[in-house]
């Protein structure tokens, strides 16, 4: 996004609307990770790593033939997205160069997302750590010689981002395939495809696919209002959703361990450990995210000029960061305590809360602000007041603990 925003306010648009674009695809590769996810962290808690490895491998296939068709829609609709965005013609065009080239890279993109959270699943994360900092260099280096042209390579822009994000994603997926080849393993190499254990996976994931769905569908039309406010608002929003992401580490890093050690805890039949273990995990999110939350309050327009010089780009994401600076205990809730029910299996519970709240409390009254000639700080601050609602819904279904006795 730095690089990209060099080249100009359309290109750091575009790319940043992409990313709206992968959300959508992200339900389907949630359909079959977070059931992989919930199931294998059981296995791993009943000391079954050889079935849960099988689970990984027949997943993994499952993943390369939905990558097909995601790429053949990717690839050939991905200017007609953009328009139904409402986005400019210059962000269309520059869009579709960039998603055009991403599509074709979907099925490096969906094995990568499902053996980063089965390890996590597994309780290995530090292997991912290691591969995703070997990964950003690789494509921070390649981002760098393509979109730019040095080291005797053209300068081919946008496209040459998306080349450079398929690179890393390419060796990320050879350093997954040695690492799970090693003895030492959470997780191994066994290709042995288990029917019954597949079918598990995907009925638990599709509850939360669904809600994937909704809640991506949802933000698609969040941002389609904000594009209506001009290429420069769309940036800035854009922008600030990538500052703040800064902020988002700590509670996705802790909901992955919320997640992982729930699911494991239940596998042992330890239920009031694995309740406990979503508490630690959530009080230290919320400390971190409200530290770095802070940090956003204090300083926006200093973190917002390393990705552009536009004024009006800086002074909309300088207020975006702002009011998201405000709420993000409440988001760490959100993360930590609906990954937590996830790794219990309670996917049809987080789908129906985020369904409602997205809906009820953020798009609607979005699009209510917007036709009455509201500023779009308005729309900010309706969805930080979303924000703060679901975290108050998942706090007491959390603590009911209701939760816990999920079956899969």
């Amino acid at each position: 996004m730095l690089m990209v925003g060099m080249i100009s306010v359309s290109a750091l648009a575009a790319v940043g609307l992409s990313m709206q674009f992968m959300m959508v695809i992200n339900v389907l590769m949630t359909l079959y990770v977070v059931g992989g996810n919930a199931i294998i962290a059981r296995y791993i808690g009943q000391g079954r790593k050889k079935r849960a490895s099988a689970l990984l491998y027949g997943l993994g296939l499952f993943a390369i033939f939905l990558s097909i068709f995601v790429s053949i829609g990717g690839y050939y609709g991905s200017s007609y997205l953009y328009e139904l965005m409402g986005a400019s013609p210059d962000v269309i065009t520059e869009g579709s160069k960039y998603f055009e080239i991403l599509s074709l890279g979907i099925v490096l993109i969906f094995l990568d997302s499902l053996l980063y959270n089965a390890l996590s699943a597994a309780g290995d994360t530090s292997s991912s750590l290691y591969i995703k900092l070997f990964s950003a260099a690789v494509n921070a280096f390649f981002n760098y010689v393509l979109i730019f042209g040095h080291f005797g390579f053209d300068a081919y822009g946008i496209e040459g981002a998306a080349v450079a994000t398929l690179i890393s994603y390419f060796l990320s997926l050879i350093a997954y395939y040695f690492l799970l080849r090693r003895s030492g393993s959470k997780l191994n190499f066994i290709p042995i495809v288990k029917i019954n254990d597949i079918i598990r996976a995907l009925k638990v994931g599709w509850s939360a696919a669904l809600d994937r769905g909704i809640s991506s569908m949802s933000f698609l039309v969040f941002v389609s209002i904000i594009a209506a406010y001009g290429t420069a608002g769309l940036a800035g929003y854009q922008v600030g959703l990538r500052i703040e992401g800064i902020a988002f580490m700590p509670g996705f890093g802790f909901s992955i361990a919320a997640m992982a050690l729930v699911g494991q805890n239940i596998g042992a039949n330890d239920k009031i450990r694995a309740y406990n273990m979503g508490v630690i995990s959530g009080r230290v999110a919320y400390v971190f995210m409200g530290s770095v939350g802070i940090f956003l309050i204090l300083f926006p327009e200093f973190l917002v000029s390393f990705f552009t010089k536009d004024q009006l780009t800086i002074v909309v994401a300088s207020q975006y960061l702002i009011l998201v600076g405000l709420a993000q205990i409440p988001l760490a809730i959100m993360f930590v305590y609906s990954a937590a029910l996830r790794g219990a299996g309670a996917t049809k519970t987080t789908l129906k809360i985020n369904f409602w709240s997205l809906w009820l409390f953020r798009v609607l009254p979005s699009y209510i602000a917007y036709k009455m000639g509201f500023s779009l700080v308005a729309i900010f601050v309706i969805m930080n007041i979303e924000t703060l609602i679901k975290g108050i819904i998942y706090w007491y279904i959390y603590q009911k603990r209701e939760w816990l006795d999920t079956k899969v």
